[in-house]
């Protein structure tokens, strides 16, 4: 009991959202989707600290144990 006034709710947005779009700005649209070619942004520096250029198994590493199991 009590979920009738939540649905009633959740039927209003959900009708607004459908037939009631809000005012697009369709320039920024344009430019967005335009785009400013590539970016000059470098996103591998941002995680150099953390990335491991390691390839060499590490000893303390967990082993994979999993075994597919047996029928």
């Amino acid at each position: 009991m009590g979920r009738g006034r939540a649905k009633a709710k959740q039927t209003k947005v959900a009708r607004e959202l459908k037939y009631h779009s809000p005012n697009t700005d369709l320039t920024a649209l344009q430019r967005e989707l335009a785009g400013a070619g590539k970016s000059e942004h470098n996103f591998d520096d941002d995680y150099k600290e953390y990335v491991d250029d390691d390839d060499e198994d590490h000893a303390d590493d967990d082993p994979d144990t999993w075994v597919p199991p047996t029928r």
